[in-house]
């Protein structure tokens, strides 16, 4: 069975197992997909209300990217984990002599390339979340005030998550080009990704009458 036809606490159950995987990058790409199936549902409390009537527009648009990726973030919770299965598989090719040692070598950097990419797209996936919640705060349903400051702490825990397993594919790769570039893409989403988030959090936390 796939990762996202689990119920709720099969999936929390699998994730608590002994097997390494599913795990963080898993968990991730689920937390963005529960912060896009927020916006979803924001969105749908906001169309169709006449004190909304001006933006049902823009409002439908994100909805229906929210929908899209909220789709693409579910996939990357199975893809995260048979990445994961892939580079362990190369970690358990044979070693006896020189051509083995090649062998298994270069499948290890090349699955280990893939399960740096794969979170790397969750966290972008994220990242867009957080541009969309930027929007939704000022146009959304205000009665689903916490719904959307729930959101944007599901994309900043999916992100931020999401980079560190980027980072930790990345650290063992023997490419010093293929390295530097995922770390500097995770530098660059990190520092966009807290500046959104610090935005909706502050947004939320002003309307909320808190600091």
């Amino acid at each position: 069975m796939d990762l996202r036809d689990m119920s709720l606490s099969e999936f929390v159950l699998e994730v608590a197992s002994t097997s390494p995987a599913p795990g963080g990058g898993s968990v991730a790409a689920y937390a963005g997909a529960q912060g896009f199936a927020l916006v979803a549902m924001v969105c749908r409390l906001t169309l169709g209300r006449e004190k909304f009537f001006t933006v049902q527009d823009q409002i439908m648009s994100l909805l229906k990217v929210a929908v899209a990726r909220q789709e693409l973030l579910l996939t990357l919770v199975d893809e995260d984990t048979l990445g994961f299965k892939v580079v362990m598989e190369a970690l358990g090719l044979p070693k006896n002599n020189d051509a083995e040692k090649l062998l298994r070598r270069e499948a290890l950097e090349k699955a280990s390339i893939k399960a740096a990419e794969i979170p790397l797209q969750t966290a972008k996936e994220c990242l867009a979340g957080l541009h969309e919640m930027s929007s939704l705060l000022t146009i959304g349903n205000p009665n689903a005030l916490s719904d959307m400051g729930v959101a944007a702490l599901m994309f900043k825990s999916g992100l931020e998550g999401a980079l560190y397993n980027v980072q930790i594919n990345a650290l063992g790769l023997n490419s010093l080009k293929k390295k530097e570039a995922f770390l500097t893409e995770c530098q660059a989403l990190r520092g966009e990704g807290n500046r959104l988030f610090e935005e909706c959090q502050g947004s939320v936390m002003s309307r909320l009458g808190s600091s």
